[in-house]
């Protein structure tokens, strides 16, 4: 088994989930004992956050390519980036080292694709609905048509993000808005499924909530690493 570095606390919230699932997936793939062979590093979350907000992806950069080398260097035999916003960065953190990182979107697009769906709905970060990164990967590379929020939709998407499931909080009034926005992407915008495009959206909807198919990305991450890590 290959021993995976991550790159958490973006938010701790959703790391947690990340290191539940690698060592649930692992137990279930080897059974009795078996657990996910594992190296954190765990920013302080205010410190990124205020890089982001700041338009200070530079800052932000160097930050990751620190903690991807430091985990490299304490023997992780790939990286994954706990977040999807992150992700904006995965290009120069991979650059940064000789292990390779996996990516979210390609493994959320793999899932995507399998399922047959063309046209999914993202529901993320304001970075990750409006930059490009992300939508234009899995446009670009997958061919997929992934729509978006309005710019209201995505001030309250991007809103209970950072206010709410990073602090832990978890609402039904929240639940309810993340529920009808993505019924109005269906309904407006033809949207056939819905990509869980940050790590916390996780610990508010799931595919109970939708009779067409929801790919949460914390857990796609999680299997795609496994794999990685078992082959």
């Amino acid at each position: 088994m290959k021993t995976l570095g991550l790159l958490g606390g973006m938010s701790w919230e959703s790391t947690a989930i990340y290191y539940r699932l690698l060592n649930e997936i692992v137990r279930e793939r080897l059974g009795g004992l078996h657990s996910a062979k594992l190296l954190m590093w765990s920013f302080d979350f205010a410190e990124i956050a205020e890089r982001q907000h700041q338009g200070d992806w530079d800052g932000a950069g160097v930050l990751l390519v620190e903690a991807a080398r430091k985990l490299e260097a304490g023997g992780a035999q790939g990286l994954l980036l706990c977040t999807n916003t992150m992700h904006r960065l995965a290009d120069q953190v991979q650059a940064s080292v000789s292990i390779p990182l996996i990516h979210i979107a390609d493994a959320t697009a793999a899932a995507v694709k399998r399922a047959g769906m063309q046209r999914p709905a993202l529901l993320a970060t304001r970075f990750t609905m409006e930059q490009d990164f992300y939508k234009g990967r899995l446009a670009d590379k997958y061919g997929l048509r992934p729509v978006v929020p309005d710019a209201a939709g995505r001030d309250m998407v991007h809103r209970v993000i950072y206010d709410e499931l990073c602090q832990g909080i978890v609402t039904q009034a929240s639940k309810a808005a993340y529920i009808e926005e993505a019924e109005r992407l269906r309904r407006e915008e033809a949207a056939d499924s819905i990509i869980m495009g940050c790590t916390e959206i996780t610990m508010l909807i799931g595919q109970d909530d939708f009779d067409i198919p929801v790919f949460d990305t914390t857990r796609i991450h999680a299997e795609a690493a496994v794999e990685f890590a078992l082959s």
